[in-house]
């Protein structure tokens, strides 16, 4: 992930990345066919351990309200940390000249967190603190777009700002009474 962050897509090969992981090039290829494939997972592997997303079986049965509550702490901390920083840099910058990556982290990485975020939005409905006629694709973009807004900034928030960011975007979508 360091090398990606470091250089890019273009600057990072599979022999970079196995020389700097202390292994060959067939055991990264028996994982992973492209370097595309394997930037995407190190990327998810790297954000879900960190930011410690609800399973589906807690959103069922949890207060919504309470499963965002509980991971304000991580995502504000992890959404301030320079790497954090330049890893979104680095994914949003690589969209257009490597669509195989937005692809596979897209599909494995943005695809199940929506899916997250809709259940939570749900059962926020259900609770009364979104509207009915919620547009649940809309409050994700909308949820999405002003957090990336605010991690990309030149003058980045520190921890305590960013919980409070956090809690007023997921108070304005109804995902906090």
């Amino acid at each position: 992930m360091d090398l990606f962050i470091e250089r890019g897509v273009e600057g990072s090969s599979i022999e970079q990345i196995a020389k700097r992981a202390g292994v060959g090039k067939p055991t990264i290829y028996r994982r992973w066919s492209t370097k595309e494939e394997l930037i995407a997972a190190a990327m998810e592997t790297l954000v879900a351990e960190e930011v410690g997303w609800a399973s589906s079986d807690e959103i069922d049965v949890e207060s919504p309200y309470e499963l965002v509550e509980a991971a304000i702490e991580s995502a504000a901390v992890t959404t301030t940390t320079p790497g954090y920083r330049a890893l979104v840099a680095r994914v949003l910058g690589s969209a257009v000249s490597h669509p195989a990556l937005m692809a596979v982290y897209w599909d494995r990485y943005i695809v199940p967190r929506r899916k997250i975020a809709a259940r939570l939005l749900e059962r926020a409905r259900e609770r009364g603190t979104v509207a009915a006629d919620t547009d649940f694709d809309v409050a994700i973009d909308m949820m999405v777009g002003a957090i990336t807004y605010r991690v990309l900034q030149p003058d980045p928030p520190d921890v305590e700002e960013m919980r409070r960011y956090l809690r007023a975007v997921y108070r304005q979508v109804g995902l906090l009474p």
